[in-house]
């Protein structure tokens, strides 16, 4: 194993900071950052800001220029080496003259994997990797798991009192979390690729799914679940920017199918598992069609379901300091279990407080 100086650690710190400013923007592409140092100065730094833009590597090559021949580069992915939106970076690499590349971990991506290490250094360069790698596989968690699992990373996002109840009897749920954490939310809505929910939320709430983050100009993908086909053309979440892909086993090729299109959502079918939609297929899609992460925003219903499936890589509960009591709508549905050892268990990741509200993060076991 490579014994990384402190300064190594520095830069490639640097790095990471530079690529989380593409965390909102980048989609499907990673968040990347390079940094590109001579002699212990910063010559050149850069980050991915969005898909067919420059890469990372390239933008610090350009405000490099002549300071970049005999450099190190610190990258937070392994520099491509094919040509696909962009021109592959390890061979921008070489034509500059680096003559040291750093990088965080290697790129999953099938088209990658390994390449662009082997070109620069079967080239003379000197490739060291595994420096901060788990914090690079984290910024780019949903990335890593569409291209090593084929599907993408699940974040189910629950809003409850503290006695787990998420509404009143007869619907009621606005609002029982606090201004902080509904700002919270645009933060998780931003930063991922696609919002999910069920039919059930669509007619009872009518949400738009929209992201109002000032850092973020993108909307995500707005996913509706409806087997029947029952989305009203009325429903806000059609009124708004941005794409809508609703999954049905329905026909579409109906009248309600085409008036739903007329209004721009694309109408997609898939197969059923009981009376549901197959969540496996579910998920597989959205991989096919390049959405790393997708959040959760729907009734006790899809959540349970998901959870029930071993879906759900990370739940996020906000607990209001309220009790609403026992006739109130439940957290999560799940299947009655027989036996403690049959209860689905996730490991504590995350707690702190927003306003008055407790944010809980919890994660899949593994």
């Amino acid at each position: 194993m490579t014994a990384f100086s402190v300064i190594d650690h520095q830069f490639m710190a640097l790095a990471l900071q530079l690529a989380s400013r593409g965390q909102y923007t980048t989609h499907p592409n990673p968040a990347v950052g390079c940094v590109l140092v001579k002699d212990e100065r910063v010559v050149g730094a850069g980050w991915h800001h969005q898909t067919g833009q420059p890469h990372a590597e390239i933008l610090a090559l350009q405000q490099a220029a002549e300071d970049a021949a005999g450099c190190t580069a610190y990258v937070t992915l392994e520099p491509c080496s094919h040509q696909g939106r962009t021109p592959p970076c390890a061979d921008a690499l070489l034509d500059a003259g680096v003559l040291r590349v750093v990088a965080a971990v290697e790129d999953p991506n099938p088209r990658v994997e390994g390449a662009g290490f082997s070109l620069l250094r079967s080239a003379g360069v000197t490739v060291e990797t595994g420096l901060l790698e788990p914090a690079a596989m984290e910024l780019n968690r949903g990335f890593f798991k569409r291209m090593r699992e084929g599907r993408p990373w699940v974040t189910v996002k629950l809003g409850a009192s503290i006695d787990a109840r998420t509404a009143m009897a007869n619907g009621e749920s606005q609002w029982i979390t606090g201004v902080a954490a509904r700002q919270d939310v645009q933060h998780l809505r931003a930063s991922h690729a696609a919002i999910m929910t069920g039919i059930e939320t669509i007619l009872v709430d009518d949400p738009r799914l929209t992201q109002r983050y000032h850092e973020a100009d993108r909307q995500p993908v707005r996913v509706i679940l409806d087997t029947q086909l029952r989305t009203p053309p009325a429903a806000r979440i059609l009124s708004e920017q941005g794409e809508v892909w609703i999954l049905t086993a329905a026909a579409i090729d109906d009248d309600k199918s085409q008036q739903l299109q007329k209004l721009g959502a694309q109408i997609i079918p898939l197969p059923m598992q009981g009376v549901h939609l197959d969540l496996q297929a579910v998920l597989k899609l959205l991989a096919v069609r390049e959405i790393n992460s997708v959040l959760v925003e729907a009734g006790a219903t899809l959540a349970g379901a998901l959870i029930a499936a071993d879906q759900v890589d990370e739940l996020i509960v906000y607990l209001a300091p309220k009790l609403l009591g026992n006739n109130a709508r439940g957290l999560l549905q799940l299947p009655d279990l027989v036996h403690l050892s049959d209860a689905p268990e996730l490991q504590w990741h995350d707690s702190r407080m927003l306003g008055n509200d407790l944010r809980l993060t919890l994660h899949r076991r593994v």
